[in-house]
């Protein structure tokens, strides 16, 4: 009866283990033979192979010694040698293993311990592989916890089959939760590690605040309503794009709810934090407008290629577009992801002025002409020497106060400025030691040339290592913001394709490749319009740049 005892509350306290760390009782009835195999060996030698064995339904423990079957036994405690084997069991061959019962054993207090020390380890790895495959698959969820206890500004929650840590950076700032408090946080990293999983919180993460609508707004759990991008300054103020794909469902009056319940739920969890829920649009422009609420805008110019816009307020609305400490242009900038210079109309005018100037002074500078004919020019929208000097005569002619001859002795004056920049150009290019082997490469220029040389690449082999980003330059995104990086030839606003194209062509010049590798690796130049581009415009697309005043 003692044994049946003995027996009955073995299963029992499996039983009670599992339930209590919510694990499988297999692995605890595991764990307790792995204990029973330890005192084992501590009594019958550590050398001796021993096999335990807890039957799951009577709980009746079995108890081995395997001995291996060699040819000759060395060491009778873990081998069998063959001819003993074969008395025991006919079909034994070499590698085998027979099994030798053992009589059932009583344990000492050391044996015990240590039997507990296993079972203790055991259950605890098994908890922590089962806390890990559970949260595992919850990254990029919210869960509801209590606070357990606060150590140096770390927040420690018991998520009652576990606990996770919110850090002090990841709390909302001046948030101090207490002992016991209800806690919600947004799941963003769980990791194995060596004193067991660690989950991570956040209540700072962007989207702790988009699951927060999901569970408010039910057009956003149900898709209707998408959250297209959100930034925040925790604590203090975000913002959000919203688009729906019903389009009788207005996305942002959704999110407010009937006399704002919905988002005052959700700014209640952020501890008041003000959220402005603005409609997504496709069009940067519009786009970026929308970003800036409250402020009024009353112009912006697009840069698409480095991701920067210039935005043009009223002068009153100059506060109210930067916000307090630049918070809400770089939370515009963060949820749409373009660089936003702001400033008010009468910078913009002042820069238009500057620019204005710029362009008179060049034009005097250059054709040797008075202050008022290089007004003139610049007012009538010329920017570059060049367009001077291929443009169709009557563009120039037309201009009120130019006659024909006064056209011809302009553009006549603007072609010589060109050869002579030519000239110094080409003399600089010789300085350098620049390959005259690169004018073969279309689209290559004596200007392109000198700044190739500038920055050592000089010959046909040296530009054809070169990629694209090396010549027109790249942008990338660095703590939150875009940040350009220039290229050797980026102020000479080459496209990706053309530079693509002038590399190709000068491997295929250094022998790299050969005609048939060019005519497939050659991307297709792609249809777009563009203005002030090489080719010499007509004079019916420029008739509106160059009308009288």
């Amino acid at each position: 009866m003692a044994v049946s005892a003995n027996r009955l509350e073995l299963l029992q306290i499996a039983d009670a283990v599992a339930r209590e760390k919510s694990i499988d009782r297999e692995i605890v009835l595991t764990a307790m033979a792995d204990a029973i195999q330890k005192a084992a060996k501590s009594r019958y030698g550590s050398e001796t192979n021993i096999r335990a064995d807890i039957n799951p339904k009577t709980g009746e423990i079995h108890l081995q010694r395997l001995l291996e079957v060699v040819e000759e036994a060395e060491d009778y405690s873990t081998q069998i040698p063959l001819a003993l084997a074969l008395d025991r069991n006919p079909e034994a061959k070499l590698g085998d293993f027979i099994a030798d019962p053992l009589p059932p054993m009583d344990f000492g207090r050391i044996a015990a311990q240590s039997a507990k020390q296993v079972i203790v380890q055991k259950v605890r790895e098994a908890e922590r592989d089962r806390q890990y495959d559970e949260y595992k698959d919850r990254i990029g969820e919210i869960v509801n916890g209590t606070v357990k206890r606060v150590e140096y500004g770390n927040v420690i929650v018991d998520l009652g089959r576990g606990e996770a840590i919110i850090r002090r950076d990841e709390m909302i700032p001046r948030e101090v939760p207490r002992y016991g408090d209800r806690i919600r946080a947004y799941v963003y990293d769980v990791r194995r590690e060596q004193r067991g999983p660690q989950i991570f919180l956040s209540r700072t993460h962007p989207q702790f605040m988009v699951k927060l609508f999901a569970m408010e707004v039910p057009e956003i759990y149900d898709g209707i309503i998408t959250i297209k991008s959100v930034a925040r300054d925790p604590g203090s103020r975000a913002k959000i794009a919203v688009i729906s794909s019903d389009s009788s469902i207005d996305p942002v009056g959704a999110c407010v709810g009937m006399r704002g319940s919905r988002v005052q739920a959700v700014v209640g969890e952020l501890q008041g934090e003000k959220i402005d829920i603005i409609p997504w649009s496709e069009d940067p422009a519009s786009f970026i407008v929308n970003a800036l609420q409250p402020a009024e805008v009353a112009k912006v110019v697009l840069d698409e290629d480095a991701e920067r816009i210039d935005v043009v307020v009223p002068d009153d609305q100059l506060s109210l577009a930067i916000g307090r400490r630049g918070q809400n242009v770089r939370l515009a900038s963060q949820l749409t992801g373009w660089d936003i210079d702001i400033m008010t109309e009468n910078e913009e005018s002042e820069r238009r002025q500057k620019e204005f100037n710029e362009r008179s002074q060049l034009f005097m500078d250059a054709l040797d002409v008075d202050e008022m004919v290089g007004q003139v020019l610049a007012s009538e929208g010329f920017a570059a020497i060049e367009e001077l000097a291929y443009v169709d005569l009557d563009e120039i002619s037309s201009i009120e106060g130019f006659d024909e001859e006064t056209a011809q002795e302009i553009q006549m004056r603007a072609r010589e400025h060109l050869e002579r920049l030519d000239a110094e150009l080409d003399e600089k290019r010789r300085e350098l030691g620049v390959s005259d082997d690169l004018r073969q490469i279309d689209g290559m220029t004596l200007a392109m040339m000198v700044a190739l040389g500038e920055e050592g690449i000089k010959t046909m082999e040296d530009f054809a290592g070169c990629a694209a980003d090396d010549l027109i330059g790249w942008t990338e995104r660095q703590n939150g913001q875009t940040k350009r990086f220039d290229g050797t030839l980026s102020s000479f606003a080459l496209s990706r394709v053309e530079a693509e194209n002038m590399i190709m062509q000068a491997r295929l010049a250094a022998g790299w490749i050969t005609e048939e590798d060019l005519a497939a690796d050659l991307p297709e130049e792609e249809e777009v319009e563009v203005e002030g581009g090489d080719e010499e415009p007509a004079a019916d697309d420029l008739s509106g740049v160059f009308s009288k005043s």
